[in-house]
Parts: C-alpha cells; sequence; structure tokens
C-alpha cells in the first residue's frame, strides 16, 4: 500500500464515520434554506445570485452546502472522499426535490471534471488532509472558468504545531513548522478530527501556491473563535491565543488552463 494510499483510506474510514451523527453530519434546515446565500456567506463574498451557475462544493459533502447552493438556484456538484458524507447530500437533495450531483474523488485529482467547468468553487477546512496543497489548487484552477470565485477555509499551521497544555495552561508549540510528513498524535485534540490523518501547511504554501496556480486574492478573514468565559482545555479558551482557521476569497486570472504566476495580493477597488 503506498503512502498516498494509507491517508486517503484512514480519512475516507474517518469521514465515513464522522457520516453518523457528528457536528459536521449537520444537514440544512428549513430556516438556512429560506436565505440560503445569506446562510453560506456571511461576508458578501458570493455574487446576490447565483442562479444558472455552476458550483463545485469540494470535500463539502454531508448534505448542508450543496443543499444551500442548490435551493439558491445553483448546478451543484460535490466531490468528496467520503461515501458517507456524500449519501446525506443524496439523501436531503431527493428530500427537497433537488438536483445534486455527487462524485466520490479525492480533491487534488478531479480528472473526471473537464477544464473551466466552475463559476464557483467553495471548500470548507480540509486542505489539511492533503499532503500536497499545491496539487490541490492546480486542480482547482484547472476546473475554474477565467474569473470564477474560490472561497475556501483553511486550518491556519501554528493551530496545528500545538501540542499540549502546560501546567500555567500555556499553549506549547511543540511540532515543526517546516515538517511534510503527517501531524503525530498530541494530547491537545481540539482541532484535530478524530481518526483522521492531517499535514500542516505553511503561509507560503497556502498562500503563495493559490497565488502561483493562478488565482488572485480578494479578501481573507480570521474567523473569531475565541470566548473569553471559557475554561482552559475548551477550544473556545484556545481560540483565545491561537486562531484556528483562515478564510480566503479568490478569483481565477487568466484562460482556461493557464496556471501563469499571479500577483500575491489585489483588492479591488
Amino acid at each position: 500500500m503506498t503512502t498516498e494510499d494509507t491517508y486517503q483510506r484512514t480519512n475516507k474510514a474517518a469521514w465515513n464515520r464522522l457520516s453518523e451523527g457528528s457536528p459536521f453530519s449537520h444537514v440544512a434546515t428549513d430556516e438556512e434554506c429560506r436565505d440560503p446565500l445569506s446562510t453560506l456567506d456571511g461576508r458578501g463574498w458570493l455574487p446576490k445570485s447565483v442562479v444558472g451557475q455552476d458550483v463545485l462544493c469540494l470535500a463539502a459533502a454531508g448534505g448542508w452546502q450543496s443543499i444551500l447552493y442548490a435551493v439558491a438556484g445553483a448546478r451543484v456538484t460535490v466531490i468528496d472522499l467520503s461515501p458517507g458524507m456524500l449519501q446525506l447530500d443524496t439523501r436531503e437533495a431527493e428530500k427537497r426535490g433537488l438536483t445534486v450531483r455527487t462524485i466520490e474523488g479525492s480533491m487534488d485529482n478531479m480528472a473526471m471534471l473537464a477544464d473551466a467547468t466552475f463559476d464557483i468553487v467553495h471548500q470548507p477546512v480540509s486542505t489539511c488532509y492533503i499532503p500536497d496543497i499545491a496539487a490541490v489548487y492546480r486542480e482547482i484552477a484547472r476546473v475554474t472558468r477565467p474569473g470564477g470565485l474560490y472561497i475556501s477555509q483553511h486550518k491556519q499551521p501554528t493551530c496545528l504545531q500545538v501540542t499540549h497544555r502546560d501546567i500555567r495552561d500555556r499553549y506549547v508549540i511543540g511540532l515543526e513548522y517546516y515538517r511534510n510528513e503527517a501531524l503525530p498524535e498530541v494530547r491537545d485534540r481540539s482541532y484535530r478530527e478524530a481518526g483522521t490523518t492531517e499535514y500542516l501547511h505553511r503561509w507560503d504554501q497556502l498562500v503563495g501556491e493559490l497565488c502561483r496556480s493562478g488565482f488572485v486574492i480578494e479578501d481573507l478573514r480570521e474567523p473569531y473563535r475565541a470566548n473569553p468565559e471559557s475554561a482552559p482545555g475548551h477550544f473556545g479558551h484556545r481560540g483565545r491565543f491561537i486562531p484556528p482557521y483562515v478564510r480566503l476569497k479568490a478569483r481565477r486570472i487568466g484562460s482556461a488552463g493557464n496556471t501563469a504566476a499571479a500577483p500575491a495580493l489585489w483588492i479591488p477597488s
């Protein structure tokens, strides 16, 4: 069994388990579907309408994101490694009379999709399960139409370097920043999913590789996860000291299939 087979099989099995009654298997509610774009997009990054647009929900199965986009009028495709999570999309789409195409596959190899297929690619936290984020970005660039949006969220590298708390409730950065191998088991599991194999991606990889693949970054946010009332060890307490996530809004430049280097940051006037 190759290294690739090992991490993919491990993560597929883990997410199949998580599809059976975990926070990650929360499906879209009727209330959320009444205003699906606001539910999806609290930052104003999406267009006012996605009717008729082609949307790829990447590594985003679970019956939430795909359903909201479909309710909003988009043509939706979901790619995910976990058949268990994809079943939730299929079940919820059928229940609501929606059409959602589901594909079992890995985010770093979407050979089943043609070039320049999507207007929007939306990816929740998931790149941490792949060793080579550049391969993921190249595939996203290939399937995104020129001018298309890539909206994503990732785990910050420092978040994944934490190993434990010391006796003074300080969070210890115990893993090296420059590492290519899978992350080891650690005592602090605040932002680690049970049973998964994860990888740390440096800032030059998270942001730099995205720009080099053919995207320009229009916005960057750090979701607020601090809670001053949380006790030490709670993820809300940890969030006071180490931001767990980063959200990126990027736009595809150039022509289809062109992954020439892009400017590092572009903010529209």
